[in-house]
């Protein structure tokens, strides 16, 4: 069964970390072995908890991080251990696309501009507080995926999806305080927050911020579809 569909697989063995949360509802964070890679996803061997087929697990290859969806799981037993195949979650960047073949790096579309999301999202680290106000206990973090209109944050235990938040941030030097949601939830690795009550200009001028943070991006959204 494969986990890359149509795209070229590569029979490379890459060192990389994995986590999430196991079967048994425990979070792990280990080394594995990536396998039979391609632009979409790879096989993993050596994962010392066992995962459920649809489970969403973080995948980083030297400095490159992304998610991935489990799409099956053998027991393969030895040093492999439990062996995943993995598809990369839609918008995440192929991690190990430096090493693939220049046939695979041709399969791998340029990010563009998505209009649902209404703003284009930048993949840096973005630091903010949340506060779940049924116990008022802030949260400091970083997001990742961040644009105007919401963000994914990294955390072990995230919350359930619906919880109500507060959330604030800076813009230069002004503070931002905002009402926000959980709109997704992958245990072990993370949630998608939604800004909530940020007005449209308040999301435009944010969003120009985070464009002059990560320029590259910022040009690569205003370029005209093929």
């Amino acid at each position: 069964m494969s986990a890359q569909g149509s795209a070229p697989r590569t029979a490379l063995d890459l060192r990389v970390k994995v986590w999430g949360m196991g079967a048994d509802e425990q979070p792990f964070f280990q080394n594995a072995t990536a396998q039979n890679i391609s632009s979409t996803g790879a096989s993993i061997y050596g994962i010392e908890k066992d995962l459920k087929v649809g489970d969403v697990i973080g995948v980083q290859y030297e400095a490159k991080k992304a998610r991935c969806k489990v799409i099956w799981v053998v027991d393969a037993g030895g040093l492999k251990k439990i062996q995943a195949g993995v598809q990369l979650v839609a918008d995440q960047e192929c991690p190990w696309k430096a090493v693939l073949p220049a046939e695979a790096q041709a399969t791998i579309a340029t990010p563009r501009h998505d209009n649902r999301r209404k703003f284009v999202r930048h993949k840096i680290s973005f630091p903010l507080e949340l506060r779940d106000e049924r116990v008022n206990t802030p949260m400091r973090v970083n997001a990742t995926d961040i644009s105007g209109n919401g963000c994914y944050v990294e955390t072990v235990m995230p919350l359930a999806v619906t919880t109500t938040l507060k959330v604030e941030f800076w813009i230069d030097q002004e503070h931002i305080s905002s009402s926000a949601v959980v709109r997704t939830r992958d245990p072990g690795v993370g949630m998608g927050i939604e800004f909530t009550g940020l007005t449209e200009d308040s999301k435009k001028r944010f969003q120009a911020h985070l464009d002059q943070l990560d320029p590259g991006m910022a040009t690569l959204s205003t370029k005209p579809a093929e």
